[in-house]
């Protein structure tokens, strides 16, 4: 196949781009800072690329790897919503359309809850929970209007789904796994308010291997990438834990974490919001895990960091 991927320059654009090359695909990367160049929301000769291709696997968007600010989520919103919108314009004008377009989003569309698992039929959307802070609704937000736009695309001859993404473990620097590892090797990893909280993940080889999957199956609409087997937070840790040969994590408060977070630039809804995510899309079509339960990820994921 030809894939063009918008966004491709991100973690998980790297890896996935390696992966796809790997299994004998074309990938054209279209991006800000690599590849083919493009803007994030106009048209331009970018465009020729989609014009004959077979998938389309848009991940561009500001990365979550912030603090929640108004104007930072402004960005996240606008980001999503313009590049997703004029990626289904040139799907629209192409004279050969792919026959696909995958397009990202994130299993934060759900609610922060803990009595059940959120798969795509039965799964609660968030925006309105209790006693959680008001701008987590503003992330409901953007994943609901970032779906809606891929779905407001007139593309009747290319089949869309919206990839409700968990946080990928890549074992490649600058991702979740790789500050999370670092923070176990010093002894911070520990429970984080009580640890309660769920945590989707998912491994980056099932990630990139589902990928290929929602390429070859006729499978359309909301699709859950996230591992079947999802943890309370401080069991997921202590997995990592035992992973890294690290017997102690030293638990934290939530405004502990506020603290840790503050200093990382990075916002405690990552840490704080349970987010209990299962595949059932991906389960009922067939498709088998690698890596479905947390030690053995973990494992895997430690002994590949360079």
């Amino acid at each position: 196949m030809k894939i063009v991927i918008p966004g491709g320059t991100g973690h998980v654009g790297r890896f996935l781009s390696r992966d796809l090359t790997a299994a004998g695909h074309e990938v054209v990367v279209v991006g800000r800072s690599g590849g083919v160049r493009w803007d994030g929301k106009t048209l331009g000769p970018w465009a020729a690329e989609v014009d004959g291709a077979d998938a389309v696997i848009n991940l561009a968007g500001r990365s979550v790897g912030c603090r929640y600010t108004k104007d930072n989520l402004w960005q996240m919103l606008a980001s999503r919503i313009d590049s997703t919108r004029v990626v289904g314009q040139a799907i629209a004008a192409a004279r050969r359309p792919p026959a696909v377009w995958l397009q990202m989003s994130t299993a934060t569309i759900y609610a922060h809850r803990y009595d059940a698992p959120n798969d795509e039929a039965t799964g609660v959307i968030g925006g309105d929970e209790p006693g959680v802070p008001d701008y987590w609704g503003y992330s409901v937000r953007i994943a609901t209007e970032w779906e809606a736009e891929q779905a407001a695309a007139h593309t009747p001859s290319t089949r869309q789904a919206a990839l409700r993404t968990s946080i990928v473990m890549s074992p490649d620097p600058g991702g979740a796994f790789d500050v999370l590892r670092r923070m176990t090797r010093l002894g911070l990893g520990g429970a984080v308010a009580g640890g309660a909280q769920w945590l989707s993940w998912m491994h980056e080889e099932d990630f990139s291997r589902a990928v290929a999957f929602l390429l070859d199956n006729d499978i359309s609409g909301p699709v859950n990438l996230a591992a079947p087997n999802p943890l309370p937070q401080k069991e997921f840790m202590r997995g990592l834990r035992a992973a890294c040969g690290v017997p102690i994590g030293l638990p934290a408060t939530a405004w502990m974490a506020e603290l840790g977070a503050w200093a990382m630039r990075t916002d405690t809804e990552l840490l704080l919001k349970s987010r209990r995510v299962v595949p059932g899309r991906l389960l009922e079509a067939g498709f088998t895990f690698h890596y479905p339960d947390w030690p053995a990820a973990a494992r895997d994921l430690v002994s590949r960091v360079g």
